[in-house]
């Protein structure tokens, strides 16, 4: 009987489960699963030597370094400077705050061809920021430091966006509670807000170093496409889709398909224990 019961109420909590479940299934197959699908199946030629000659290839082991060091280098930063934008956001007050806000989300909606030109034109030799930096012999663009920057630009939001709503929802109480015992700032944000803002800033992480891996327009043009030292991952893959060398763009693609998912997969695993952890 109360098996019935329970089932029942889970019949009214979740009504039309089966219908939005069917939808979700379709969406997530034609929007994900088979394009996905679709680099297993397709019929270029692809054998397991030929992918294991192109994985193995000086220069896309190059590109995948490149790729996976300014990516990690700028979602590691974006979580800390991200953290402090959202605890600025959220903590204070002050003239400008709605539009300082709304800028948050400028990567979004800019296209990123438009953020690569313009940060191009801002740390190139002979641009605003590059012509200060030159004489102390700092150079941005076209170096692993340029795509880092750009990829940051573009992964800041992840940050913000994951980080603000938990700080808004935090109960202040514990906070003051924590003083009211004698801890000081430090020990009241390590030991009672840090905990709850791990899960998110792991999130946040994952979510711009995934975009970092696979951005294309914001880093082509400050990169300088270097083969060896600045040529990323995607621009690899186009330059082998542009050689018809479909097969080679399809290993390279998967190979990067397969490191995306693992580190994704680790980063969750690491957000699963960072749950159970502050419990």
């Amino acid at each position: 009987m109360n098996v019935t019961t329970t089932a029942a109420a889970r019949r009214k909590v979740l009504p039309g489960f089966g219908l939005t479940m069917g939808f979700s299934v379709l969406y997530l197959s034609l929007v994900v699963l088979i394009p996905l699908s679709a680099l297993l199946f397709n019929s270029t030629g692809l054998s397991w030597v030929k992918f294991w000659d192109v994985a193995t290839d000086a220069r896309v082991l190059a590109s995948y370094r490149v790729s996976l060091t300014t990516a990690g280098a700028a979602a590691f930063v974006d979580a800390f400077l991200g953290l402090l934008l959202a605890w600025v956001l959220v903590r204070y007050e002050f003239p400008g705050k709605r539009m300082f806000d709304a800028l948050i989300d400028l990567p979004f909606a800019l296209p990123t061809a438009v953020a690569g030109v313009s940060l191009t034109a801002l740390y190139s030799t002979n641009g605003w920021i590059g012509s200060w930096l030159e004489p102390l012999g700092l150079k941005v663009a076209f170096t692993p430091l340029g795509i880092t920057l750009a990829l940051m630009f573009i992964g800041i939001p992840f940050v913000v966006r994951t980080v603000q709503p938990v700080l808004e929802d935090l109960d202040c109480d514990m906070e003051e509670a924590s003083a009211t015992l004698g801890a000081g700032r430090f020990r009241t944000f390590r030991s009672v807000v840090l905990p709850e803002l791990i899960p998110p800033l792991l999130t946040g992480f994952a979510l711009a170093f995934a975009r970092g891996i696979g951005e294309f327009g914001s880093v082509v043009f400050i990169s300088g496409n270097m083969p060896m030292r600045t040529e990323i991952a995607p621009l690899l893959i186009m330059s082998k889709l542009e050689q018809y060398d479909y097969a080679g763009a399809t290993a390279v693609a998967l190979l990067l398909l397969l490191i995306s998912f693992l580190m994704l997969l680790v980063i969750n695993s690491l957000q699963r224990w960072a749950r159970k952890t502050s419990r």
